[in-house]
């Protein structure tokens, strides 16, 4: 006959393996959920003042190597220079959802874009003073987010891909912008993810529907 000290002990550790078993079980339910949250990152688009209004967006496919238009109903500030963050924000966001055809890991993608008018021509620039500057095109300076080129998949397709997604959609959306030059937290970087040249000016032309390469500048 087994003892009743040895019954009582037998009780209190099996309650005791039972207790640190549920604690390690919710330890590890916190941290996946941290790591979650980590993950999602994307930020949320922060309320706007504005009707919807169809915008077009260059979305890029790995599978086939190619961008393709696709629109969608988005409420954009009113200004160019937060108009043209907000909707290059929504189309990076668009490759962090599920079963995207271009996946790239959620988070801050890009920080300000910039609008400079460009100088006319020598013929534009002997015209009268009443030429006004919607005739003169414009350079976009995109200053991409440091954590987005530091984690964006490395290799010549998938940041080719990145790359004229964003010219088609500024193409798409900005008329009167002919070219674009890229900064990452402000400063010059070398390459993306270490293909896709970015210290060039690229020209701004309609990627959809062909194997982008992106045109250089000059």
């Amino acid at each position: 006959m087994i003892p009743r000290y040895q019954r009582v002990l037998f009780w209190i550790l099996s309650i005791a393996i039972l207790l640190i078993t549920l604690f390690l079980l919710h330890g590890c339910h916190q941290a996946r959920e941290k790591l979650t949250r980590r993950r999602n990152v994307t930020p949320l688009a922060a309320p706007v003042a504005a009707p919807s209004e169809t915008v077009r967006l260059a979305l890029a496919d790995d599978a086939t190597g190619r961008v393709v238009m696709s629109e969608r109903e988005v409420a954009l500030p009113q200004p160019s220079t937060a108009r043209a963050q907000a909707l290059l924000t929504r189309l990076i966001a668009e490759y962090s959802y599920k079963n995207s055809a271009h996946p790239l890991e959620s988070g801050p993608s890009v920080d300000d874009v910039f609008f400079v008018d460009l100088p006319l021509h020598a013929a534009e620039a002997t015209r009268s003073s009443r030429t006004t500057d919607s005739t003169a095109g414009q350079l976009a300076v995109v200053n991409l987010r440091g954590s987005f080129a530091d984690h964006h998949p490395s290799g010549i397709g998938v940041e080719t891909l990145t790359i004229s997604s964003i010219i088609g959609t500024i193409y798409a959306n900005f008329p009167r912008v002919q070219a674009i030059r890229f900064v990452v937290d402000g400063h010059q970087r070398d390459t993306l993810a270490g293909h896709a040249d970015l210290t060039r000016t690229y020209r701004v032309t309609n990627t959809e529907s062909r194997t982008p390469a992106p045109e250089l500048l000059p």
